[in-house]
């Protein structure tokens, strides 16, 4: 992808993520009836719209990439640039009047995740990158903690319920004993945290590529790591996350790799 082009991308994603944040805010402050999807998760009329909003956006601005969404599916072929895209992830946080949702928007070059806006229009920030341009939150460039130790990190957990009756288990439990706290902001929140030190790991299960993939390159460009639970690259497989800085994401892959 060449600068200009991803120059242009950006803008695009960042304009996207504002006009889904209007849309996310009308439906915040005037309510919304919940239907449920076919796999027992929520969706509102604020999902679909916002999803609309953002699919227009980037079409106009990069035709020739694909795009994937959470809530209309895939736009084009696989190959090449594919957005990736979750208007409104967060959606059972949205019903129940919390602010810890957001929108997610990422792009793909190829099976390179190179571009990240997450923007969390209630809780207020935004944060995005670019490849090799550095994570920034609302205009400020942001970096991971240095953090080296366990026994000094701060850990947020995530969407642990299948790790309940996983071998990892035990020596999650274990690495939680040795930290120095244990919180589980989740959502957007943490890897938030994480991008600018205030956090050092985050470990999740039962996610979607949708969810976490601007996240990743927003944190790998804040310096962090970001990989799933088997130290794996991210795909559109994904269903696990360990990230965190470049030191505690080592020690914690270690200690949990089956």
């Amino acid at each position: 992808m060449t600068p200009d082009i991803a120059a242009t991308a950006l803008a695009a994603a960042r304009d996207a993520a504002a006009a889904a944040a209007e849309i996310i805010r009308h439906y915040w402050r005037r309510g919304v009836e919940v239907e449920l999807k076919s796999d027992a998760t929520p969706v509102t009329v604020a999902d679909r719209e916002a999803e609309q909003a953002i699919r227009k956006i980037l079409q106009a601005a990069l035709p020739q990439a694909s795009i994937y969404g959470e809530e209309f599916g895939m736009q084009g072929e696989r190959g090449g640039l594919l957005w990736l895209v979750d208007p409104l992830d967060g959606t059972k946080s949205f019903v129940r009047r919390t602010p810890f949702f957001s929108t997610q928007i990422a792009l793909m070059d190829g099976d390179e995740l190179v571009l990240g806006v997450s923007s969390a229009p209630i809780y207020g920030e935004t944060m995005w990158a670019s490849a090799g341009q550095g994570a920034w939150l609302d205009g400020d460039r942001v970096k991971v903690a240095a953090t080296d130790a366990i026994s000094a990190a701060s850990i947020s957990t995530g969407n642990v319920k299948t790790l309940t009756g996983d071998a990892r288990w035990d020596a999650l439990g274990a690495l939680i004993r040795d930290s120095n706290r244990i919180r589980g902001y989740g959502d957007f929140c943490h890897y938030h945290l994480l991008a600018r030190g205030s956090l050092d790991l985050v470990i999740e299960s039962d996610v979607n590529i949708l969810d976490v993939a601007a996240l990743a390159v927003i944190v790998r460009e804040a310096g962090g790591v970001f990989t799933d639970l088997d130290g794996a690259p991210l795909t559109l497989d994904t269903r696990s996350v360990l990230a965190g800085t470049a030191a505690i994401h080592a020690k914690a892959l270690q200690r949990l790799r089956l």
